[in-house]
């Protein structure tokens, strides 16, 4: 028998993970706190980075299935419609495995490879406890779940981070997305084969398609007067919605004219943590490192993280989970709080927070190599070095 592991949180992080773990000869439980799995509906843009890894687990057939391939007709334009610069969509070899995907598909297509029984809904964590052989998670339903390792993916609001971290707040970026999808059909003219972003002043405004093309997912990022709870489907006003992007380039306004329903989800992120692990315990996805839209890397490094994991892991005995856990932390946390400021500095281009835009316009042509570098990125290599070093 493999090493047996809970993953706490079945979201797209704590969903990899399990298929990561699976494909080593783990025993892994997923508990999930809804009462069912599933996603709101909007979009998240799978990258290169993590791509690979899903190639990995077997999953390649279906996220080009499910996905929808974005290509080098990807662009950036000012509010306007005046261009600015292709968007990198490749890593640094030419290789385009970039996806936009409808996050319930991506839940989907996870949980369906993983086996019969694997994931438990309806178990909302509540207590951790571990001793020097097992881990235990205790949930408000009463369950507990005893492990060899604990996996803490619960997200951004995670209950298992106290176990671990100090206490730290989330930190409001003063802005809101509006988010959702809309079928093709309604705006039959719009590409269906690039990820396409206008940068206006304090705001701006993406799209790219999902479900082979059949959806197109939209995110308008503008002001917000006041903190709101972090949430992903709170509901938004699709008027007020059209309203911030009044004056924009036509097609824009053209599309927000068919938008009925959106949802409004508040931006936060969170300062670097000083330590992701305590003993059988570690931290993983949004639960250790949640960041900014920005970079479009929240999902893609919640993915490496489980790849990272999962190979170390395989090469751990009962004796060696807690260096094993040890490792992956130093492995990602340092590459993590990159991206995660990257991130932030991102934001400010797109929200055009320059007095001199030709600067702006400079920085995010420039910024094609930034991003050849973080796609071209493969964690396996080194988490099997470290991995031997275990032993």
């Amino acid at each position: 028998m493999g090493l047996s592991v809970v993953v706490v949180g079945g979201g797209i992080g704590g969903l990899f993970t399990a298929n990561a773990l699976l494909a080593h000869g783990f025993d892994v439980t997923v508990c999930e706190q809804a009462p069912a799995l599933g996603e709101v509906g909007a979009g998240v843009f799978l990258t290169p980075n993590s791509v690979r890894h899903l190639h990995r687990v077997g999953l390649q057939a279906a996220v080009e299935k499910f996905g929808a391939r974005v290509g080098t007709g990807s662009h950036y334009f000012r509010h306007d419609g005046a261009p600015i610069a292709p968007v990198q969509v490749a890593d640094a070899s030419g290789w385009n495995a970039t996806f936009g995907m409808h996050r319930a598909d991506l839940v989907e297509l996870l949980a369906n490879a993983l086996p019969d029984g694997a994931v438990r809904t309806g178990h909302r964590a509540v207590g951790f406890e571990q001793d020097d052989r097992k881990a235990r998670v205790l949930f408000a339903n009463g369950a507990t779940v005893e492990a060899d390792a604990a996996i803490a993916a619960d997200g951004i609001h995670s209950e298992l981070r106290q176990f671990v971290a100090p206490p730290s707040r989330p930190v409001f970026h003063g802005s809101v997305a509006y988010r959702g999808v809309l079928p093709h059909y309604l705006i039959r003219d719009w590409p269906t084969d690039r990820w396409l972003m206008w940068l206006g002043r304090s705001k701006h405004f993406l799209t790219f398609p999902v479900r082979s093309g059949q959806l197109i997912n939209y995110v308008g990022f503008v002001p917000a007067d006041a903190e709101m709870k972090e949430s992903w489907s709170a509901p938004g006003d699709p008027d007020l919605l059209r309203a911030e992007f009044e004056g924009w380039e036509p097609r824009i306004g053209e599309l927000l004219g068919q938008v009925q329903n959106t949802f409004r989800w508040a931006l936060y992120d969170r300062e670097p943590l000083p330590v992701w692990t305590k003993g059988r315990l570690t931290l993983l996805g949004d639960a250790a490192h949640p960041m900014l839209p920005h970079l479009g890397q929240g999902a893609n490094q919640s993915i490496e993280d489980g790849i990272a994991l999962g190979t170390i892991l395989a090469k751990a005995d009962r004796t060696q989970v807690t260096p094993a856990l040890a490792a992956y932390e130093r492995l990602r946390r340092e590459r993590v709080a990159a991206v995660q400021r990257g991130a932030r500095e991102n934001g400010m281009r797109y929200d055009s927070a320059y007095s001199d835009l030709g600067v702006r316009d400079a920085e995010i042509r420039a910024h094609a190599e930034f991003r050849k570098k973080l796609y071209s990125h493969d964690v396996v290599p080194e988490a099997q070095a470290l991995a031997q070093s275990l032993g």
